[in-house]
């Protein structure tokens, strides 16, 4: 299929999507705000993960990515888009939280204690802040790398360093009081100590699939001859240590939980472990687990640009039913899967591509004058 007609069809999807969300927001206000903050959280979380990634390889020095820099680079440079989805949220938030409606947190003992932090004028001052630091590192990191194209020298790599380095610091904190907010105030009598943890994990594991997934593609067209299958091979690899480090958080969680048998703990597992519920639960750790485990041992299968493609978007459906198990079950009687959730998530990945594609366009697809670029290419050789 041609770029034109790619574009074609994520535009109609975009259209679809829409459509499919004001439809439900109209017939089912509390499903159709459920698929938005699902659809709207992994948006946000790819665009960070793209972040964090180039983040982590700037502040340790990094050199083996350089040649697909641009992907995680695009990834990140969707961060002010992809908050505008997320902060579009408030708007359905009587229909999620349970606890910003009228008399809840007077009514209920347990939830007055808590109203010093979980109240609605700092749950929407925290919100607007994590987006907005975000998005302002995402603009400088984004401003310094375009500059570097221009101005050789270690100057801008130097700067890249620094902001990398306190962005990851505030990353950690921001991060983990966004996911409280979030998610976890779906339900809030709920807590999980693993919960900051967990969350990251599967941010960071959905991340890497989407720039495997990327650069599998790029590699066979636009870098073909810059991407070495030793690029391909090391991110396969490390989607297969953040597959398993996502299955153990998962893991520790639900057994902490199970074990310690607290009554502010259990309600979470005891309504996703019954019912209907209960496959869908026990599906999301097959999609962002086994299948790429099983699948990423061969050496073969990490080089092979279509296999790793494949696996990336089978960790990325993984990724939404995941999200969706967090959110729905805290507000939905039952499971509510159809074209509406569909439509809804074939939009954002529509909106997806068709941002990171610009993204990539605006910028030579090689960085010019990195320090790194020649070890780069040389990878695996």
């Amino acid at each position: 299929m041609s770029d034109r007609n790619q574009r074609i069809v994520a535009l109609v999807l975009l259209a679809a999507g829409a459509a499919a969300a004001l439809f439900e927001l109209w017939a089912d206000p509390v499903r159709g705000w459920a698929d938005l903050l699902v659809c709207a959280f992994l948006f946000l979380s790819l665009a960070l993960a793209g972040q964090v990634f180039l983040a982590i390889h700037y502040a340790s020095s990094a050199g083996w990515w350089t040649a697909f820099r641009r992907v995680p680079e695009a990834l990140m440079s969707l961060v002010p888009l992809a908050a505008l989805p997320m902060l579009a949220v408030w708007l359905g938030r009587h229909s999620l939280y349970s606890w910003m409606r009228p008399g809840a947190l007077e009514s209920d003992p347990v939830l007055k204690v808590k109203s010093a932090y979980l109240n609605e004028p700092l749950f929407l001052f925290r919100m607007i802040a994590f987006l907005a630091l975000w998005s302002l590192f995402s603009l400088l990191l984004r401003r310094a790398s375009l500059a570097q194209d221009q101005e050789p020298g270690l100057v801008q790599h130097r700067r890249m360093v620094r902001l990398s380095a306190v962005f990851l610091v505030l990353f950690a904190i921001t991060f983990s009081l966004a996911s409280f907010d979030w998610l976890m105030s779906l339900q809030p009598r709920w807590t999980s100590t693993m919960f900051a943890i967990y969350m990251f994990a599967g941010l960071f594991q959905a991340g890497i699939a989407a720039i495997a997934l990327a650069v599998a593609r790029l590699s066979r067209r636009d870098l073909a001859g810059s991407i070495t299958p030793g690029h391909l091979h090391d991110l396969g690899k490390l989607l297969f240590a953040f597959s398993i480090f996502w299955a153990y958080i998962w893991v520790c969680q639900y057994l902490l939980i199970w074990y310690g048998n607290l009554t502010e703990e259990i309600p979470y597992f005891a309504v996703r472990t019954r019912g209907a519920w209960l496959p869908l639960f026990a599906l999301a750790p097959v999609l962002r687990w086994l299948v790429p485990f099983v699948v990423l041992l061969p050496r073969w299968t990490k080089r092979d640009p279509r296999s790793l493609a494949g696996i990336a978007g089978v960790v990325l459906a993984g990724s939404w039913l995941d999200l969706y198990m967090n959110v729905a079950p805290a507000v939905l009687p039952g499971p509510r899967l159809g074209p509406p959730e569909l439509l809804i998530a074939a939009g954002f990945a529509a909106l997806l591509w068709l941002a990171a594609t610009r993204a990539l366009a605006s910028a030579p697809l090689l960085p010019r004058n990195d320090p790194f670029l020649g070890e780069s290419l040389r990878h695996g050789a």
